[in-house]
């Protein structure tokens, strides 16, 4: 595992379009499919990460507090399944259930999605407006494994509330910190080259 920070992608930036299937239906979904939904939320996320581990009943729960606002929420996971196993469809498959995930579990084989939103690790996430322009990406609060910090979402759930009730979203925005994505060989885009030689704290 590379401990790895997210690239902080430029605010204002448009959300990239993706068609990707559902672990668990096997439809196809598209960033159309969330166009009558005023703020987007997309997460890049594993199953093997402890970073992910940490965090994925409060992203369950995310999904469920907020099932009846106007958000549309999708995860993806672009991991390598040769290398990452844990991280196959059938694997995540698994863990959406287990989580009993109110929004949609992608897999990424391409891993051009991940390109695409300049995605470098696990969890990353990015949060768009009505116009899907970029106000948040970063953490999801201040816990990480083994600081004895709580989980809660704080920093994620405030921006979600500023969007959907026409506030600013606070431009302080701390990096998210995780695994790296595991790129397939010879896949790895240039932006992760940065990411990874960032130092972290």
């Amino acid at each position: 595992m590379v401990l790895t920070p997210s690239i902080m992608l430029t605010l204002g930036a448009l959300a990239a379009d993706f068609q990707l299937p559902d672990v668990v239906t096997g439809q196809t979904i598209t960033l159309a499919d969330f166009a009558d939904q005023k703020a987007l939320l997309v997460l890049f996320i594993s199953r093997h990460c402890p970073y992910v581990q940490h965090i994925k009943y409060e992203l369950a729960q995310l999904g469920q507090d907020t099932r009846d606002r106007d958000l549309g929420i999708v995860a993806i996971s672009s991991n390598d399944a040769m290398t990452h196993p844990d991280d196959a469809p059938d694997s995540l498959k698994e863990v959406a259930e287990e989580l009993n995930l109110s929004f949609p579990l992608l897999f990424d084989e391409s891993q051009q999605t991940a390109k695409d939103y300049f995605a470098a690790c696990t969890p990353d996430i990015f949060l768009f407006d009505q116009g899907r322009r970029l106000v948040y990406r970063g953490q999801l609060d201040d816990s990480r494994p083994r600081n004895d910090i709580p989980v809660t979402g704080k920093d994620l759930r405030a921006a979600i509330a500023a969007v959907l009730s026409d506030r600013p979203v606070a431009y302080d925005q701390k990096p998210s910190i995780g695994c790296n994505i595991k790129w397939k060989p010879g896949n790895e885009p240039v932006y992760f080259k940065v990411a990874v030689s960032t130092p972290v704290s």
